[in-house]
């Protein structure tokens, strides 16, 4: 099985799609088949992505980027800082 990603641009449509799929009265195992995802995902998209807008859902995503590049600075600023440390410890 192949694996794609979806940005949070595909995923909200999709979403959509399936609420109005359910409020048919199809199943859940069927909505997932016409989307394309396991039903994992779908409750995984739904927590993530449930009830945010186009906009805010790229704004999500964006923060988390910079969150993650932001821990990773800090990350290497301790390291740097311990290195310094240990390096005036051994004078």
């Amino acid at each position: 099985m192949s694996r794609k990603r979806f940005t949070a641009e595909q995923i909200i449509p999709k979403l959509r799609e399936a609420e109005v799929a359910l409020a048919r009265g199809q199943t859940v195992e069927q909505v997932v088949k016409q989307l394309g995802v396991t039903v994992q995902t779908y409750y995984r998209w739904r927590k993530e992505y449930g009830g945010l807008r186009m906009d805010q859902a790229k704004r999500l995503k964006d923060l988390e980027k910079e969150n993650a590049r932001l821990k990773r600075l800090v990350a290497e600023a301790e390291l740097d800082k311990a290195i310094l440390k240990e390096a005036a410890l051994g004078n």
